[in-house]
């Protein structure tokens, strides 16, 4: 079971319950909401789509409207696997 960084007063709604979901899966070590942005886009729903591969884990973009933010999450876990759960988690 990983733990959830709290290191930022705001995030995206929605985002914190999902990570929440996330985080309990016993591959996550660690997820960390990063910095917030404006997104040239609208995103009518929330959607995390993971980005790039980091040191100990995956980089993942969540965007709703038109703000994104960067969550760094730390796995074991395959790109592909770690898709299928985070899309699981998101669709509920």
């Amino acid at each position: 079971m990983g733990r959830l960084v709290s290191n930022h007063s705001t995030n995206i709604d929605g985002l914190i319950p999902i990570l929440k979901k996330l985080a309990l899966n016993i591959n996550i070590k660690t997820i960390t909401p990063a910095v917030i942005s404006k997104a040239r886009g609208r995103s009518s729903k929330l959607t995390i789509r993971l980005s790039v591969k980091t040191i100990n884990g995956y980089k993942a973009i969540a965007r709703k409207g038109t703000t994104a933010q960067e969550v760094f999450i730390s796995t074991d876990l395959s790109k592909d696997d770690l898709k299928k759960i985070i899309d699981n988690y998101s669709s509920n």
